[in-house]
């Protein structure tokens, strides 16, 4: 096909031309005297794409390359044990299983066919491991890839394309990286392409940069570019540490211990409120609020399966070995030696860790309101209590509430019998959280119960005064409160749903209550909220109930935007895929 432009960008001279007839169908683009148009080969538009690529190192452990993901589900087996990879979160059993023993051979074998998924979204059906390995000796080496990982474009946006005498031809939005770079792909030679601008660009620790043009859109791309640690290389358990970057790690703030395991056994009873306090002089404190303290030493090398810390403090012998760490995550660090001896440990930056003392529980419970995030009965989430709100009071006494009806009963701290902090809540009429909840969590702004071997979990948030003193939480209320919202869009994945809520529309009423509405008539009532969580993230709670026509749609949503009648928000899925619900009045 013949190429019409080498160049990479084309400056539109003519943006009052007067379109024929044929193009009164399209509306004026505003795009002012610097609009430039591209074409998907200039060298703007290949780094546009490698912006949007599909980025498939999360899987190296799998797949060993960073060009191809392995679609969901899959089956593989480790050491012997057979898995379905159902998500991202299924990766991290592959590794606990190889952190389990640290001088043992670990095995993998994928169970194929498989389907892989390329970084400019096409598939592929993969047979066998020849046909595998053949296929990420195509990666460069080290695992790299061409995809641009440090920075992100903001969604949605709108873009116009011409023919090569200018003439607009189409207008598309495109609402995630996926639709942008497929949009691109299908770009014939001799066609140009044009952003809306203002475009905004997410950079990776999560700042927000506003271009003009295509100028400064190739800039920021560029200067991103290399600019963070994009992971792409196999070692999946190096945590991205060097000697350098542990010690940096371990000595920026104080640590308390979340467990402790000694041959099987958690101990964390003895170790509640015992924080450490890496020194960079290889020095460590270890103390606790009710006057423990002693004094050892660390040091740490880089081992052939990781970072290893070697700690030595007096009269604390158990915890005195070569420890590998294995897992950062959230502010978390595990170590482990062998198969039976582990130990979990929170930063504490802000001064925020409580430490698992029942005194230090009760007091954090009785200050505020603590809203559901989360609750988990066998696995199976109760999406029916999101957003209820539980109230602890004097004397034992507890009420849950929707903000119309509400439920008492009675709460207590104490230890079970493995000697774990816990919350023992009965609520008569809601069997849902009655539970003995064991403390995994402790802060001011949050709270974790958990026993992972039954998979119950309740995760709480702390809420004083209905965050009646945030400016920006009281504006989103404001303006859903007042008219009927339909769903403009609602795209899970790469699925678009929206054709399924069509009829439907939800009124936002004083009380923490929506309606729920077909054709105009209210059908049943749900839960609503708008909150800042602890990171400092807005997040819309939508309850629409169980077993209801919307009842989809129930989750804690991150906050995007709204404006002019429409509201936007988006959910991160545990596969990695994000969930955006768009409504408009």
């Amino acid at each position: 096909m013949k190429k019409f432009l080498s160049f990479a960008y084309l400056s539109i001279l003519a943006v009052a031309l007067s379109f024929t007839s044929c193009q009164d169908e399209f509306e004026e683009i505003n795009t002012g005297e610097e609009a430039e148009a591209i074409t998907a080969s200039s060298a703007a538009g290949i780094l546009i794409q490698n912006t949007t690529a599909r980025d498939g190192s999360f899987d190296n452990i799998v797949d060993g390359t960073s060009c191809y993901d392995v679609k969901f589900p899959y089956t593989v087996e480790v050491n012997g044990l057979e898995l379905t990879i159902n998500s991202r979160e299924d990766l991290k059993l592959i590794e606990e299983i190889f952190d389990e023993v640290d001088d043992d051979e670990d095995f993998l074998e994928i169970l194929f066919p498989i389907t892989v998924t390329s970084g400019d979204y096409t598939e592929l059906t993969i047979n066998g491991f020849e046909d595998l390995r053949e296929l990420a000796q195509q990666c460069k080496e080290g695992g790299e890839d061409d995809d641009i990982e440090c920075i992100d474009f903001v969604y949605p946006m709108t873009l116009y394309t011409f023919d090569i005498n200018l003439e607009q031809t189409g207008e598309v939005t495109v609402e995630s990286d996926r639709q942008l770079r497929l949009f691109f792909k299908g770009l014939e030679d001799n066609e140009l392409v044009s952003f809306d601008f203002p475009v905004t660009l997410e950079l990776y620790d999560s700042s927000k940069i506003e271009v003009n043009s295509n100028e400064e859109l190739v800039m920021q791309i560029r200067n991103a570019k290399d600019a963070c640690d994009e992971d792409d290389d196999n070692d999946y358990n190096d945590d991205d540490f060097d000697d350098e970057d542990l010690e940096e790690f371990l000595v920026s703030c104080p640590w308390y211990v979340l467990e402790v395991i000694r041959d099987d056994v958690s101990e964390i009873a003895q170790y509640v409120n015992y924080y450490f306090d890496f020194k960079a002089d290889g020095t460590v404190n270890v103390s606790n609020r009710l006057g423990f303290e002693a004094n050892g030493t660390w040091s740490s090398i880089m081992g052939d399966n990781g970072p290893k810390v070697t700690l030595n403090i007096e009269t604390l012998s158990g915890f005195n070995m070569e420890w590998t760490i294995y897992k950062t995550e959230e502010g978390v660090i595990k170590f482990y030696n062998g198969e039976r001896n582990r130990i979990w440990m929170r930063r504490d930056c802000e001064g925020d860790g409580i430490g698992f003392d029942p005194e230090n529980l009760r007091n954090i419970l009785r200050e505020c309101e603590w809203v559901i995030k989360k609750v988990e009965n066998q696995g199976e989430e109760i999406d029916r209590l999101l957003g209820y709100e539980f109230k602890f009071m004097a004397e034992g006494v507890v009420t849950l509430s929707n903000g119309v009806n509400t439920s008492e009963g009675t709460w207590e701290i104490g230890f079970n019998l493995q000697q774990k902090l816990i919350i023992a809540i009965t609520m008569g009429d809601e069997p849902g959280v009655s539970f003995e909840w064991p403390v995994r969590e402790l802060t001011q702004s949050r709270l974790k119960f958990e026993v992972e071997e039954i998979d119950y979990e309740l995760i709480l948030q702390r809420v004083c005064n209905d965050n009646s003193d945030d400016a920006d939480v009281l504006e989103i209320r404001n303006f859903m409160m007042g008219g009927d919202w339909i769903v403009a869009s609602y795209i899970d994945g790469e699925i678009d749903e929206t054709i399924d809520f069509g009829g439907y529309s939800t009124a936002f009423m004083p009380n923490l209550q929506m309606e729920l509405k077909e054709g105009g008539e209210v059908y049943a009532t749900g839960l609503w909220r708008v909150l800042r969580n602890r990171d400092g993230k807005l997040k819309v709670y939508l309850n629409y109930g169980d077993n209801m026509p919307m009842s989809e749609l129930t989750d804690d949503w991150d906050f995007v935007s709204v404006a002019q009648g429409r509201l936007e928000l988006k959910d991160i899925n545990d596969d990695g895929t994000i969930t955006t619900l768009v409504l408009e009045k």
